[in-house]
């Protein structure tokens, strides 16, 4: 005890020395923030009083200019004010002002250190700051505010600087008593079992820790199991995001908990051709993404049957084992009426949500029919989850603008429930957003998600932005949260990707053969250049915008006539709209146009498939071309280009990428255009036909690299992780609730 003591009264008496050395450092930090304080308090006085200032000075009755500052002075900081007039005459000051603040002395006070100033009446903090009216200065203005309460409060501090620095040594030295007097004797045998040659962690003789480290040993292996729990497995699933550590986090982080996704598209449509019925999986970024991610989690997808032969696909229960070939989760079909699907898909969704968060100079047309259709299915999708989830706290992934309504109606019903929306296309400015009549209805819909996704930060920014505008919600920047109703919705930036490595399938045909079987097809010689493009036949992918790229770059290199042809690959869709009916008719006219212009014997330069391609057909021209092309107006993130480079296990080819495009911002090494630049992007084309092989695979090489390490896997993986952080959140704060119970 003795030795503790000896040990624990020095290290109290430099606590405290410590503590009442810093006192006077904090001190002088108070009194240089308070001094900074008023500096800016000052200006905005003095920026506040300009104009009435200036038109009390142009009346010239200085009475009532003194009248006017006297009841300025009223403030119980602002002690007192003083104008010095640029032409000489007499001051106009409030009463009280100490004689050593004069006009004379304006120019002492320029300097941070002198605007403090000792009076009778205490400490003074003295500003002058130059009136002007019209670019002409009429004077300065003297404005003192007075500095005791800045005395006061820094005696305040420092009695609490101190209090702490002298509780801190008490807490640290009776720690330190306690901990001495509980293991020295412990110490002391491990080290005459050191001396006797045995270990300091085993009991002599025995396998066991020795007593005086059971404790720690304890807290050790507490520690351990924790971190392994928690960090490890998020460590090893970012070196590799796989299926595998997909699912590693559903069991460990999520417990095995059900998901289930939300879609209006479905990732496999039954097609009846005669006899048979055949398999189409959708041209769709969102299924893309999303297939895999289901492959790995085993869930349930719930989406619009549309298929003509999908009634006959499924089961008593609307469900149907999907894919095919290699059963791995269920797809749960909704099935609507024509009427719902022309007003609720074709009306409110793609003829005014998609116009409206497309910047590509399309009106948005809104029908209050189409948003009545909007709500019902809406509605249904929703029925569907109750129906579907197992649990009364599943995890439901909603997906894109079809169904903005549905995570509130699903927290409505499932409170229990982790949402997690995500928006796949772009969030407009608060301004274009406000076209929408039901803006407000819209915004509260997908403020019942516990996570609402997009994919940039500046789409994150304008959905805030937009918020804060048009609710009743608090909006918290630093966080990135909104909180309507009592709940928060965490709003973050997800960058979606696609799976990687691709699947064998797709790539099992060499690039050679590739490249010689379609060249073949179209009836070119092995040397000849192909490029390719690859979309839905939609306004917002800049198809024409592509077209006019490749005749300004024949018009402008005429040497590529003849050796360059460029494939455009056009799935037909919203084929009932009219807007999507002119422009299929148009990219139709335009390529015609161009090959009649260019066009010799056999060569063509635009060859225009507007047809709908399987993912193996694609992976064909993405492996045969020498550059991929997308010209998107304005996309969310555009998945083509990274299917593209994905493609590309051989280090050749080169993608040209639209800048309104998300992935532009992943993929810098990409050749960047504006589309709605002919010469820039005909340039970007001759510059890829050119470019050198090295310098091919080093770009390659990079955003091939990019993509393995952020890839769908990763994008999902995120997503659940913060739900699984919100899901032990909800936990800790149930069981501090228990508690708070207990205690009444």
């Amino acid at each position: 005890m003795s030795l503790s003591l000896r040990f624990i009264l020095p290290l109290l008496l430099v606590l405290t020395a410590i503590g009442y050395g810093i006192v006077p450092l904090v001190d002088k930090l108070t009194l240089r923030w308070f001094v900074r304080d008023l500096d800016i308090r000052a200006e905005l006085i003095a920026n506040s009083l300009q104009e009435p200032l200036s038109d009390q000075l142009k009346a010239a009755k200085p009475a009532k200019t003194q009248v006017y500052l006297t009841r300025l002075i009223q403030d119980e900081r602002l002690f007192g004010l003083i104008f010095c007039p640029q032409s000489g005459t007499a001051p106009i000051a409030t009463k009280g002002v100490p004689a050593q603040a004069s006009c004379e002395n304006t120019a002492r006070y320029v300097d941070p250190e002198a605007r403090v100033l000792e009076s009778a009446q205490g400490l003074l903090h003295v500003a002058v700051r130059p009136i002007e009216h019209e670019g002409t200065t009429l004077g300065k203005l003297m404005l003192l505010h007075d500095m005791s309460f800045i005395e006061r409060r820094s005696e305040e501090t420092k009695r609490y600087v101190f209090f702490f620095f002298t509780a801190l040594a008490l807490v640290v030295s009776l720690l330190t008593v306690a901990i001495a007097q509980l293991s020295w004797r412990g110490w002391i045998k491990g080290m005459r079992a050191l001396l006797r040659g045995e270990g300091l962690l085993r009991e002599p003789g025995t396998q066991a820790p020795a007593p005086e480290f059971m404790p720690i040993a304890r807290d050790l292996r507490a520690l351990i199991r924790e971190m392994e729990s928690e960090v490890r497995p998020r460590d090893e699933a970012q070196i590799t995001w796989t299926p595998e550590a997909l699912r590693t986090i559903l069991h460990s982080e999520l417990s095995g908990e059900e998901v289930l996704v939300v879609s209006n598209r479905e990732p496999y449509i039954h097609v009846r051709r005669g006899q048979r019925i055949d398999v189409q999986r959708p041209a769709s970024g969102l299924v893309t993404a999303l297939e895999p991610i289901m492959r790995a989690c085993s869930g349930t997808w719930i989406a619009h049957g549309s298929g003509n032969a999908d009634r006959e696909a499924v089961d008593g229960n609307d469900r149907v084992a999907v894919p095919p070939e290699h059963p791995a989760y269920q797809l749960r079909r909704v099935w609507l009426s024509a009427a719902q699907e022309a007003g609720y898909y074709y009306g409110f969704a793609n003829e005014g949500l998609w116009p409206l968060c497309h910047i590509a100079h399309v009106r948005p047309i809104f029908r209050t029919a189409d948003w009545q259709q909007y709500r019902e299915v809406n509605a249904l999708f929703a029925d569907a989850v109750v129906q579907e989830a197992k649990k009364p706290n599943p995890i439901v992934l909603v997906q894109d603008y079809h169904l903005a309504l549905l995570p509130r109606m699903i927290r409505e019903r499932l409170p229990e429930a982790i949402v997690i929306t995500f928006w796949h296309i772009p969030w407009p400015n608060p301004e274009a957003f406000s076209i929408c009549p039901w803006r407000r209805e819209i915004l509260d819909g997908l403020l019942g998600s516990s996570i609402l996704g997009f994919h940039t930060q500046f789409h994150c920014n304008n959905f805030v932005d937009t918020v804060d505008r048009e609710l009743e919600a608090r909006v918290n920047r630093e966080a990135f949260t909104v909180t309507r109703g009592g709940k928060a919705t965490s709003v973050k930036r997800y960058p979606i990707s696609i799976d990687w490595p691709p699947q064998a399938e797709l790539t099992e045909q060499s690039v050679d053969v590739c490249r010689e079987t379609v060249r073949r097809r179209h009836g070119q010689s092995p040397d000849h250049l192909l490029g390719v493009g690859v979309d839905r036949l939609d306004y917002t992918k800049g198809v024409i915008e592509r077209l006019r790229a490749v005749e300004r770059l024949l018009e402008l290199e005429p040497s590529w006539i003849g050796r360059f042809s460029f494939v455009q690959i056009a799935a037909p869709t919203r084929t009932s709209i009219g807007e999507y009916q002119n422009y299929e008719a148009h990219v139709r006219a335009l390529a015609d146009e161009i090959n009649q212009r260019f066009g010799r014997g056999a060569y063509t330069p635009i060859i225009l498939k507007i047809e709908h391609h399987e993912p193996p057909d694609v992976y064909e021209y993405y492996r045969a071309a020498d550059l991929c092309f997308v010209s998107s107006l304005h996309d969310g993130m555009n998945l083509v280009a990274k299917e593209f480079v994905a493609a590309r296990d051989d280090g050749r080819g080169v993608l040209i990428l639209s800048q309104f495009t998300g992935a532009a911002r992943e993929l810098p090494e990409a050749l960047i255009v504006n589309p709605y630049n002919a010469d820039q992007c005909a340039a970007a084309l001759h510059l890829a036909l050119t470019m050198p092989r090295v310098e091919q695979r080093d770009r390659m090489r990079l955003m091939r690299g990019l993509i393995g390490e952020f890839n769908v896997y990763r994008w999902a993986g995120r997503m659940l992780l913060d739900a699984a952080g919100m899901r032990r959140r909800e936990k800790v704060l149930e069981q501090g609730g228990t508690w708070l119970v207990g205690e009444r």
